[in-house]
């Protein structure tokens, strides 16, 4: 799917936002500026949230537990051992939907039920997203 700009971004963060439910991983994969942290901007403020939505990268983990379903908002690009993952907690954030970032940097096999999210930037204002729907989205994706 094309996203021709970043307003098309945010809208398909909102138009997921509104197909999860809590329990939910939604991974997001691309390159540095790709717009991993638009959709999740997207996606979280659909949810009600109307401050600001910094990229987690310093703080890891963003939970934003007022929303319903409450989201984690996680960014894995600084982690480098698998033992930090387990420091994060995440399995306590299981009535929330978790939107990672940098997925593959906890390894093969996390998550295998997660919704997958590549973004790609083929020129400075377009955006590619692609998806592996899992079995859990069938009915629920929200993209033709």
């Amino acid at each position: 799917m094309i996203l021709a700009d970043e307003a098309a971004t945010l809208q398909a963060g909102a138009r997921l936002a509104g197909a999860a439910r809590a329990g939910d991983v939604i991974t997001l994969s691309g390159a540095l500026g790709a717009g991993k942290t638009t959709l999740a901007r997207g996606f979280i403020a659909a949810l009600g949230h109307t401050g600001d939505v910094p990229s987690p990268s310093f703080a890891i983990v963003q939970p934003y537990d007022e929303l319903a379903p409450p989201v984690w908002h996680v960014d894995l690009y600084r982690i480098e051992a698998l033992s930090e993952l387990e420091e994060l907690g995440l399995d306590a954030a299981a009535d929330a939907v978790l939107l990672v970032e940098w997925p593959e940097r906890a390894g093969e096999g996390v998550w295998p039920e997660a919704l997958r999210l590549s973004l790609d930037q083929p020129d400075p204002c377009t955006r590619s997203l692609t998806a592996k729907v899992p079995a859990a989205w069938v009915g629920r994706w929200p993209f033709p």
